[in-house]
């Protein structure tokens, strides 16, 4: 039977190295902050220790426990946590990363359970690494590809899909909106069209053919 001291000792690890997780998250502002990660971590290891110690008094000839099955119930079970983290805003899933750092800390607390102290606190501080010190790289990713509108003026009826198809080929396919309004005053369209995310070099290819096209007069893209 594992020593009540040791037990407090790896309850406490599980519950410090959650909480490094779990500010980070919080300082985010995201629902699953601070005490979640905490509270899933001291879970997670508690459900450990019980699975490794807390049968030891029935072990027998006869009798043989699989430590491991409680960690693999874990490994799933904690997964409605992250489910509930995850919504869908304005058709933009948010919420994976931290429903990624909540599985995550579970097994944090699962390797402290078992007395895995080094692979714990390494654990920990690759998480702190993909939180926090990539994130800057990720958003510097993002900034480079963002949703295309072009406002275009063509002569009237002249624009549709299939004519984007043709001009932009493969980039048409990254097409969410056609908005055609008549100009009177102009005697002819005015397009808005948008495009999900593209690299903002493709946004400028685009621009270009649909600017060589004889039907269209004036081609801009929104900043």
């Amino acid at each position: 039977m594992l020593p009540d001291l040791e037990i407090t000792v790896r309850l406490l690890v599980a519950a410090l190295l959650g909480s490094v997780i779990g500010f980070e998250r919080e300082r985010l502002l995201w629902a699953a902050g601070l005490r979640t990660h905490m509270l899933v971590s001291v879970g997670a290891c508690l459900f450990m220790v019980v699975s490794a110690y807390g049968f030891t008094g029935v072990l027998g000839p006869r009798v043989i426990l699989d430590p491991s099955r409680v960690a693999a119930q874990v490994v799933t079970g904690v997964g409605f946590l992250g489910a509930g983290s995850i919504i869908l805003r304005n058709e933009v899933v948010k919420g994976l990363t931290t429903a990624a750092s909540l599985w995550t800390v579970a097994a944090v607390g699962l390797a402290v359970g078992g007395g895995l102290y080094v692979a714990a606190l390494a654990a920990t501080v690759i998480v702190l690494v993909i939180l926090a010190g990539i994130k800057p790289l990720e958003e510097r990713f993002r900034n480079g590809r963002g949703a295309v509108e072009l406002h275009l003026q063509a002569q009237r009826g002249a624009v549709s899909i299939d004519l984007l198809q043709q001009t932009l080929g493969w980039r048409a396919s990254r097409l969410k909106q056609l908005v055609v309004r008549p100009n009177d005053e102009a005697d002819a369209d005015d397009v808005t069209i948008t495009f999900a995310p593209l690299a903002l070099k493709e946004a400028d290819e685009m621009v270009r053919l649909l600017g060589e096209l004889p039907a269209v007069e004036r081609v801009s893209r929104a900043a």
